[in-house]
């Protein structure tokens, strides 16, 4: 493990498809995912979240837009976004965007280097992300991540993050169906 003196995290500004590529492939491979089942009666909706092995590997990568890239500057730009670096590297990232009309911070892209995983660079941006909530009063800190990004979720809980909710038809009207159903987690800010 490299030592936590090596990491600096600092305040990113701006962020570009150059930084992403140094980055790498933005994505995740799993063996489990939270299935997600949802049961309606008139008097009862029961949304039931359960983690189960799968019977072959899912790997999911995204490419972003260049608009995706202006509007992650544009958000960085507002004070909230923090890179995580060894010597002038950067090896981890966090966008984040505060939400006036309810007092939080909202994760728009949250990522560390393949190379650099386990290695505490996740936790460490998250800690000061929630340091940088605190002394500006911010009151919660949401993400929304796929159910079938399991490593994602149990980490976001050992960050202190909770399951606040899920929308079945976020991404497509068949997500339940196909599998993929968007989960929603906040940290509460003491």
């Amino acid at each position: 493990m490299i030592s936590i003196e090596t990491i600096q995290i600092k305040p990113i500004h701006k962020y570009t498809n150059e930084e992403q590529k140094n980055l790498g492939e933005f994505g995740y491979v799993t063996d489990s995912k939270y299935r997600v089942s949802k049961r309606e009666t008139k008097e009862r909706t029961v949304i039931e979240i359960e983690l189960i092995e799968l019977e072959s590997m899912i790997h999911k990568s995204y490419t972003n837009s260049e608009e995706d890239y202006e509007r992650y500057s544009k958000i960085a730009s507002t004070g909230y976004s923090l890179g995580a670096y060894i010597g002038t590297e950067l090896v981890g990232v966090v966008i984040a965007e505060e939400m006036q009309w309810n007092n939080t911070l909202l994760i728009w892209h949250f990522q560390v280097a393949e190379d650099w995983r386990k290695k505490s660079i996740g936790k460490q941006l998250m800690n000061e992300l929630t340091c940088l909530a605190k002394v500006n009063r911010i009151r919660a800190i949401n993400l929304e991540t796929q159910n079938t990004n399991a490593n994602a979720i149990n980490f976001y809980r050992k960050c202190g993050f909770e399951i606040e909710g899920v929308d079945l038809s976020y991404y497509t009207n068949n997500d339940v169906l196909d599998g993929e159903v968007a989960i929603f987690m906040k940290s509460k800010i003491g």
